[in-house]
């Protein structure tokens, strides 16, 4: 189960309490309105939650953009149907 980039948009719109929160996966989240390192955290820890997964910190120090997350989310989730 693929994680849709509209699930990720809640996450995303909830944890920076922005409801009109727009972004593409090529969005940076550096580049996100308010966006530090516990922003990250509090992402990380929500997909873990939702999706089931669990990432390692070298995992979470690579993820820079939506599209990163996206993809590590789809390789954890092939991993664990394996």
């Amino acid at each position: 189960m693929a994680a849709p980039l509209h699930e990720i948009s809640g996450i995303l719109r909830g944890v920076l309490r922005d409801n009109d929160l727009e972004f593409t996966p090529a969005t940076r989240f550096d580049d996100l309105t308010g966006w530090d390192s516990m922003d990250l955290v509090a992402v990380v820890v929500e997909v873990e939650c939702r999706f089931g997964l669990q990432f390692e910190l070298a995992e979470i120090d690579r993820l820079v953009t939506v599209a990163d997350l996206l993809r590590a989310i789809t390789a954890k989730q092939a991993l664990a149907s394996a």
